[in-house]
């Protein structure tokens, strides 16, 4: 069974859920995701696909990938700043709906990941001009608390959800 790492990281947190599926997948073709890979895409039995959130969505790159693979198996691993069960399902939905229904979706992974310092910057400014805004304090603290992730925790449950689909 042949298989591939493809993944794209903005911030380094997605890349490092890659490196770790890497670390058990030694022999898996493994690359950052650029226009020539989707363009020119090698045939694998499986895909490990990994993507940052932004805006709600995986990256415009991988997108693209997703939207061109078909008759594949595919396990998704995200990272997001923001935390939570319900979010975590309604990305999963949104993303599993640009999936061409011809592949089998061996599994999903979602954790968080820190966020750039811009964010907070723009978060401290929301809240100068609206203090009264509960929601804005909420998202500093997430901001904060995803400053350590994705963490060791993260990387031993990705790895635990692999294992337990039998995907090693």
């Amino acid at each position: 069974m042949t298989e591939a790492i493809i993944y794209d990281s903005l911030s380094g947190n997605t890349e490092s859920l890659a490196k770790e599926i890497k670390s058990i997948k030694k022999n898996a073709y493994y690359e950052k995701i650029n226009n020539k890979l989707i363009e020119e895409l090698p045939e694998y039995d499986i895909y490990y696909i990994g993507s940052p959130i932004i805006k709600g969505m995986c990256t415009d790159k991988i997108k693209r990938l997703l939207q061109k693979i078909e008759n594949k198996k595919i396990f998704l691993f995200i990272t997001t700043g923001y935390k939570g069960e319900d979010y975590y399902e309604s990305l999963t939905r949104r993303i599993l709906e640009i999936i061409p229904k011809s592949n089998q979706i061996l599994g999903t992974f979602l954790c968080q990941g820190k966020m750039q310092d811009a964010v907070k910057e723009r978060y401290i400014k929301l809240i100068q001009e609206h203090p009264e805004d509960k929601n804005l304090k909420v998202s500093i603290e997430n901001f904060e608390q995803a400053k350590t992730h994705p963490d060791q925790k993260d990387k031993k449950d990705l790895i635990e959800k692999i294992q337990e689909l039998s995907l090693t």
